[in-house]
């Protein structure tokens, strides 16, 4: 019989990605920015931009506006998220 004896627990998924610059795509828009807080239920993004066209997805973004202010987003609403420089 094999068994997992010991487990550790390492930081994934949203908090792994703290201080980098993010691309988030939600239901219904995409937004940029650096990842600067995370909760159980939204994240934070400041120097937060909206992005209306992403061009190449490695590269940088075609059309994106810069928002007024740090933005938050609800956890729900995101389909996925990446590492993009933008």
């Amino acid at each position: 019989m094999k068994k997992i004896v010991k487990t550790e627990e390492v930081a994934g998924g949203l908090e792994a990605l703290m201080g980098e610059k993010v691309l988030v795509w939600c239901m219904n828009y995409h937004y940029h920015g650096v990842l600067t807080g995370v909760n159980d239920t939204e994240i934070l993004l400041t120097e937060a931009k909206v992005v209306y066209k992403t061009g190449p997805l490695c590269g940088a973004l075609k059309n994106a506006q810069e928002l007024p202010s740090d933005l938050y987003l609800r956890i729900s609403a995101i389909e996925c998220y990446y590492k993009h420089e933008g």
